[in-house]
């Protein structure tokens, strides 16, 4: 197989940076029950459900709380962040993912979304690409978070091909796990130092292209794009 079948995007990180958003909600939570949180403790809640991230802060505290008390701060997380995000554009898609979607329809490879996030329809209506992906698995769909692979598994059964024809696209560490344990081939976004469980890791999808695909199926050396 020289190229995949399909091609399972992440949203957050990879499509649109809502870092900022989340690391911003966070915080506001992380402030209310007197935890220090900064960008680097974020990073440990890429692509972890709300109610996992929310009990991570509250861990670093040592801080406990009810099921209930959780679901109610994760709330209040979410209409934070939602208020931020609902004024996204087309302008905040990253570079490199809109001439990479074209190439793969135009070489008729599948797209999909296998997010966390279960704001992802919302997300993708703002920025106008509600309509592009054949497939959105999301946090609304799954019963298990990443690092569990449930999210791409569900996307690559959904697509009608196996894990081993599809690559996934990460930012997070949770992400590239969960696409390694499924089975596919992981291409990370962001640093090396982090995703280093990817088989390759790029700043963006700027220069992600056929080639670059074909080398990473037919293991040639492949450089960071």
């Amino acid at each position: 197989m020289s190229l995949p079948k399909a091609c399972i995007f992440d949203l957050d990180g990879v499509i649109v940076d809502t870092v900022p958003a989340h690391y911003t909600a966070w915080k506001a939570m992380a402030d209310e029950v007197g935890v220090p949180f900064d960008e680097k403790e974020n990073e440990n809640l890429k692509g972890v459900s709300r109610f996992d991230s929310m009990k991570h802060i509250l861990s670093l505290g040592n801080i406990e709380k009810s099921d209930e008390e959780i679901q109610a701060y994760t709330e209040r997380k979410n209409s934070i962040y939602v208020d931020i995000i609902s004024s996204m554009t087309p302008s905040d898609i990253l570079p490199g993912v809109i001439d990479f979607i074209d190439t793969l329809e135009a070489n008729d490879i599948a797209i999909a979304i296998g997010s966390a996030s279960k704001n992802t329809p919302q997300i993708l209506k703002c920025v106008g690409l509600d309509k592009v992906f054949k497939v959105i698995v999301d946090g609304n769909q799954i019963t298990k978070s990443k690092p569990n692979p449930e999210v791409f598994l569900k996307g690559a059964e959904r697509l009608g091909f196996q894990p081993k024809e599809c690559v996934v696209l990460e930012d997070a560490i949770s992400g590239v796990k969960a696409a390694k344990d499924g089975g596919m081939k992981c291409i990370g976004v962001g640093s090396p130092e982090v995703l280093s469980q990817a088989d390759i890791v790029v700043d963006d999808l700027t220069n992600v292209d056929i080639d670059f695909l074909k080398a990473l199926y037919s293991n040639e050396e492949l450089h960071q794009a």
